[in-house]
């Protein structure tokens, strides 16, 4: 999949803020990479915070983001 197409950066962005949402739950992982809310760490804050309050939306669209790469492209 290309990433610099629309659909390819939808799916990098749908699997950044799944494994930023899961990571969160890793304690040691957690108290080092998500620490930061501002800066350059603060992207992977703010991602995991999307992933973990918008989990049915999140997951809807990663299902949607299959569908659509598995059957129409």
């Amino acid at each position: 999949m290309n990433v610099y197409s629309f659909d390819g950066l939808v799916v990098a962005a749908l699997l950044f803020i799944c494994t930023c949402a899961y990571l969160k739950r890793v304690p040691r992982v957690s108290s080092w990479l998500l620490s930061e809310k501002k800066g350059f760490f603060g992207v992977f804050y703010k991602a995991a915070v999307i992933g973990v309050r918008l989990h049915s939306l999140v997951a809807l669209s990663c299902l949607s983001a299959a569908v659509y790469v598995l059957f129409v492209r």
